[in-house]
Parts: C-alpha cells; sequence; structure tokens
C-alpha cells in the first residue's frame, strides 16, 4: 500500500526566502506526480508571515517565481527583532495547532525562520532548515543568531557546502542529521537564468553588457549609519564616471538617504542610475550581464559564482565562504572600495569554479530525503 502523505508547512518570511522555497513547491510537486507506492506523498501549507512587508517586492517575486499564492498570510510586517519574532511566534503556534504538521521546513536565516523553528520543537513537531550550517562568526550579525539557534534546535539541516556539515560538526551536532544536498538558490537561478537573459533588462536603462557595474546594499552597517551611506555614495558617484552604475534603491536604503538627510538622487554623475527594486528576472539578468557586482547581499555572493560574475561583498565577513574559495567573490570595506572596484574594472578579476552539487537538483534531493523519512 502507498504510505501515508506527509503534512508539511512551508515557511517564507522575507525576499531571500522566496528564492529557496520555489524550488521545493515544485519538487514535492513532481514528486507527487510520479511517485512509487513505498515512497510517502506530500501535502503542503504555504505561510507567508508577512515579515517582508513591502507588498510590491514580495508580489513581484511571487509572480517572477511562480510561486502559488500563500495558503496564509499572517502580515506580521515590520517592528523590532523582539516584537517581530513574538509576533510571529504567537500567530503561528495557531497554525500548527490547527494544522498538526509531520514537519515544518524553514530555510534561510531571517527572524520569522527562527521563530517558526521555535514553535515547532516546543509542539513537538519535526524541523528541517534548509540552508543549514552558514556561519559568518560574527554574533553582532542578528542573522549568524537565527542560523545558530534553527540549527540547533532542528531535526534535519539541509546543508549546500562542505563546510556547512563542519560547521555543525563542530557545534556538537549528530552527524545523522545532516544531509549535504547542495544550494537551492541555484535550483531558482537555473529553472529562470535563460528567463533572465532573454529578458536583456540592461536595454531599459540603455546599456550594453560588460559595461556597467550593478549594485545592491541593504545591511544596517553600510546603509543605517550617515557616514558609511555617505562615504558609499561618494564612491559610487566618482566610479560612475568610469562606468554606469545600476543601483536599485531597497526600501530600507531610501528610507535612510531621507532620515539621514542625504540627497537621493543628487550624486553628481548622469552614470549613476538609482532606479526602484527590480524582480527577480530583472535583477538576474542585470547580474549575469554586469562587468562585475558590489553588493552585501548572501544570495548575490552565490548567484554571481555560479555565473562566473566578479562580485565585491561590502562586509568584514561572509557565512558562504566557499564563494570566495571556489567562486568569484572577495570581501571589501568602505576604506578599500575605490581601489578594489578599480582593480576589477582593470581586469583583476577572480577566476572561479562551480562547487560540488550546485547543479539544480537540491530541492529534488531534499523531498527523496523527507519521503523517504516518513511520518
Amino acid at each position: 500500500m502507498p504510505k501515508s502523505n506527509l503534512k508539511l508547512i512551508l515557511v517564507v518570511g522575507a525576499r531571500p526566502n522566496f528564492m529557496k522555497i520555489a524550488p521545493l513547491i515544485r519538487a514535492i510537486k513532481n514528486h507527487n506526480d510520479g511517485r512509487s507506492e513505498d515512497l510517502s506523498g506530500m501535502s503542503f501549507v504555504l505561510v507567508h508571515t508577512g515579515q517582508h512587508y513591502d507588498i510590491g517586492m514580495s508580489q513581484a517575486f511571487f509572480r517572477d517565481l511562480e510561486i502559488p499564492d500563500p495558503d496564509i498570510n499572517m502580515e506580521v510586517g515590520s517592528s523590532s527583532h523582539a516584537v517581530q519574532t513574538a509576533n510571529v511566534m504567537i500567530g503561528f503556534e495557531k497554525i500548527c495547532l490547527e494544522g498538526k504538521p509531520d514537519w515544518v521546513i524553514v530555510v534561510g536565516d531571517v527572524n520569522s525562520t527562527v521563530a517558526c523553528a521555535l514553535v515547532a520543537v516546543k509542539l513537538g513537531i519535526k524541523i528541517s532548515h534548509v540552508e543549514a550550517g552558514l556561519r559568518s562568526f560574527d554574533r553582532s550579525m542578528p542573522e549568524e543568531i537565527n542560523r545558530v539557534v534553527t540549527d540547533a534546535i532542528s531535526d534535519l539541516l539541509f546543508t549546500p557546502s562542505k563546510d556547512a556539515d563542519e560547521n555543525l560538526l563542530r557545534e556538537g551536532i549528530p552527524d545523522g542529521k545532516i544531509r549535504r544536498v547542495g544550494n537551492i538558490m541555484i535550483d531558482t537561478l537555473l529553472v529562470n537564468l535563460e528567463k533572465a537573459r532573454r529578458s536583456k533588462a540592461f536595454h531599459q536603462f540603455e546599456l550594453e553588457p560588460r559595461k556597467y557595474v550593478f549594485v545592491t546594499l541593504h545591511r544596517p552597517s553600510n546603509v543605517d549609519d550617515k557616514s558609511s551611506l555617505g562615504a558609499i555614495m561618494k564612491h559610487l558617484s566618482s566610479f560612475s564616471e568610469k562606468i554606469p552604475v545600476v543601483f536599485p534603491i531597497h526600501p530600507r536604503t531610501r528610507k535612510n538617504f531621507t532620515g539621514l538627510g542625504l540627497p537621493l538622487g543628487e550624486n553628481g554623475s548622469k552614470k549613476m542610475i538609482l532606479c526602484d527594486p527590480l524582480g527577480y528576472h530583472d535583477t538576474i539578468g542585470l547580474v549575469d550581464s554586469a562587468r562585475f557586482v558590489l553588493t552585501d547581499s548572501g544570495g548575490l555572493q552565490e548567484e554571481t559564482t555560479f555565473l562566473g560574475i566578479p562580485c565585491l561583498t561590502l562586509r568584514p565577513n561572509t557565512e558562504r565562504p566557499i564563494t570566495i574559495t571556489h567562486g568569484t567573490n572577495q570581501l571589501t570595506s568602505i576604506a578599500r572600495l575605490g581601489e578594489d572596484m578599480n582593480k576589477l574594472m582593470n581586469g583583476g578579476v577572480v577566476r572561479g569554479g562551480i562547487p560540488e552539487l550546485w547543479d539544480g537538483h537540491t530541492a529534488e534531493r531534499i523531498v527523496k530525503i523527507l519521503s523517504e523519512m516518513g511520518n
């Protein structure tokens, strides 16, 4: 007889989660369509906590990635870390008590990830963490706390790379809980890459491939301090005299320009292209054709490594060191930013490779493991 269906709750909370949950939804549907009788089928409820409160940005990514509308949208919105985490926990506990899932699947490292994992473990529900084991070793980052806590209480840890396995083992996680499955972000990238390339997103800014730089910045250390944000913009404005700079402004960054008294748009250069946030296809299309990328985003470090595009990460550390040791990424600082950008402009390009299991089949491996484990 066929095994009974596994009941899953899939949790998303902010934009970085969307690219990680889309392949899982697709893999679950494919698994159910083609499974044999000795494997469990799966049903899922998609819960959006609403931590990412910019509705336009969320809807654009759901549309681009063909994610179905959430079954439940908690709409917790923005607040302090404590209030936001508490509100997610209160709402998610009701969902779990009513839904009685076999597994709660959390992804990434946002507040919703740790909040929903805490609820599940207290209710005796099994937790699977996708993208487990990543460490920056910087406890001043809220995301690092979320990663460490989520991994400590999860029953099954799906890792993207060998260094993530090693981090978990060093923290005392039993080897039997760890499954290296590859990078689920690359699943999404590969499914959407041809569409992103066909869009030729650079045309909307009257640009040519490899003749512009693409920038994304949103981390508090870069955009919440007037001197830091001002210094970054000064570097970018100066550099844009050599090559156009495309900079989609994250809502957090745009708000800070006003709050910190910085003149958004008055940057002294016609080649400094400041625009609203872009959808997934336009973003990947611009990244794929850029001379290089400057970012503080975790995901873009991985996507540029896969695409072979040089990447400067404006952070003192990264939880994705494989993008440096095996990929095209390098860390930079505000003090070194001008020098590092000039090196990339003048041919100082890091040539990397694609890490093991970054092959577009991560979600399939995850679903197969969950099905074999059953209830």
